[in-house]
């Protein structure tokens, strides 16, 4: 009897211990630094071309490809994404990607994320690609 109470309880604890490190990576809460409220508002995606935007993430930016870190399913597990602290932004959370605009998202594109492993954009691609890449991450992977 006594064993089984004490297993019972191991296997509750390890599903505890199991479901707060699942939940733990969702939301994901940072201190980026917020894009001026004219560029929070803005969105271009409707005129982005969301194919452009998967031939950039997954094979064209530079200086690294953004599946490198953010990872071919946009859940941060990149192969480069595993040794970066904080990990790279997971898109599929919804939790934390329904409180970030498009705007925002290009202004961190386009600026980087200090503190963070997210470089600045703005010298090797155009605002346009930027939204093409916005485009992509948010009807791929923000479902």
């Amino acid at each position: 009897m006594k064993k089984v109470l004490a297993l019972s309880v191991m296997i509750v604890f390890s599903l505890f211990a199991v479901s707060s490190a699942i939940a733990g990576k969702c939301p994901q809460p940072r201190k980026t630094k917020s894009a001026p409220a004219s560029t929070a508002k803005m969105d271009k995606t409707a005129k982005a071309d969301a194919a452009n935007g998967e031939k950039i993430y997954m094979k064209k930016a530079k200086p690294l490809v953004c599946k490198m870190c953010h990872g071919a399913k946009g859940d941060g597990a990149g192969k480069l994404g595993k040794a970066l602290k904080p990990g790279p932004r997971d898109f599929t959370c919804a939790a934390t990607m329904k409180k970030i605009s498009a705007g925002q998202m290009f202004w961190v594109i386009k600026n980087g994320s200090k503190g963070t492993g997210m470089v600045a954009h703005k010298k090797s691609m155009k605002d346009k690609e930027i939204w093409d890449v916005v485009k992509y991450i948010r009807s791929t992977f923000m479902k």
